[in-house]
C-alpha cells in the first residue's frame, strides 16, 4: 500500500525541481496527482509519463484557481492534499529593489499561497479533510540579506501557515511549512548566488537535493502527520543550528 493511496492531491509549480520531484513521489505513493505551473512544455509530458493530469495555472488569478478545484473536484471526487510549491525568485537589496519587482515576487510567492489555500478551504472540509504544505523557507525563518522581496514573500507563506492551521483545523484540515535552505533546483540555478560559501558553512557539507525536500512534503500530506499543524519544518542540512 501507498502512503497516499485514495488520496487527491494537488501541486503547484510542478512542472520541474522540487514540485516534479513531489509529483513523481506523490504518485509512486498512490496519489492522484493533478499537477499545474505555467511551464506547459516540461509539464505536459512529465504528466503523461506518471499517469497524472496537468493543467495551465496561473496562481495570481483567482479564478483560474476556481475553475481548477471545481475540475478537481468533478472529475476526481474529492481534494485532500494541496502543495503550494510555485514560486520564484529575485536578488536585490531593498535600496536595489524596485516597487514591481517587490510586487510580481509578493504576487506568485505570496498571493499564490493566499489564493490557493483560499480556494480548497471549502472542497477540501467537504472531503472529510486533508493537508495543505507550504513552501516557504529559511529566508521566512531568518533574514534574507540580498533578496529582500522573496524573503518578505516567504515570511508572509510563514504567517499565513500558522492562521490558516487555526482557522482550518476544526474542519480537520492541517496546514504547514517546509522551510528548505539551498536546493538543488532549476530555480536555485538560475540566480548568481555563492553555493560553495553556504556549502562550507552548512554542517552536512553540502546542498539538499529536491527529493528530500519532497518526502517531506509527503509526510506532511500523509496521516501519519496526522498530529501536526501550524508548524515549521526545517530542511537545511543545520545550517539554522549555527
Amino acid at each position: 500500500m501507498g502512503r497516499l493511496d485514495h488520496k487527491v492531491c494537488l501541486i503547484t509549480g510542478a512542472a520541474r525541481g522540487q514540485g516534479a520531484e513531489e509529483a513523481r513521489l506523490f504518485s509512486d505513493e498512490g496519489a492522484q496527482v493533478w499537477m499545474c505551473d505555467v511551464l506547459d512544455d516540461l509539464g505536459q509530458p512529465l504528466a503523461r509519463d506518471l499517469g497524472a493530469q496537468y493543467r495551465h495555472l496561473d496562481v495570481t488569478d483567482e479564478i483560474a484557481w476556481q475553475e481548477l478545484i471545481d475540475e478537481i473536484v468533478a472529475t476526481s471526487g474529492a481534494i485532500h492534499g494541496l502543495v503550494n510549491n510555485a514560486a520564484i525568485f529575485r536578488v536585490g537589496r531593498l535600496k536595489t529593489t524596485s516597487s514591481d519587482e517587490f510586487q510580481q515576487v509578493m504576487q506568485v510567492n505570496a498571493l499564490g499561497v493566499f489564493l490557493g489555500m483560499k480556494a480548497v478551504a471549502e472542497p477540501m472540509t467537504a472531503s472529510g479533510g486533508g493537508a495543505i504544505v507550504n513552501i516557504s523557507s529559511m529566508a521566512g525563518l531568518r533574514a534574507a540579506v540580498g533578496s529582500f522581496a522573496y524573503g518578505a514573500s516567504k515570511w508572509a507563506v510563514t504567517g499565513m501557515t500558522k492562521t490558516a492551521a487555526v482557522e482550518l483545523a476544526r474542519k480537520g484540515i492541517r496546514v504547514n511549512s517546509i522551510h528548505p535552505g539551498l536546493i538543488e533546483t532549476p530555480m536555485v540555478e538560475d540566480v548568481p548566488i555563492n553555493k560553495e560559501g553556504i556549502i562550507r558553512r552548512t554542517p552536512l557539507g553540502r546542498i539538499a537535493q529536491a527529493r528530500e525536500v519532497a518526502r517531506m512534503a509527503l509526510f506532511l500530506t500523509s496521516d501519519e502527520s496526522s498530529y501536526s499543524t501550524g508548524s515549521e519544518f526545517i530542511i537545511d542540512g543545520g545550517l539554522n543550528a549555527l
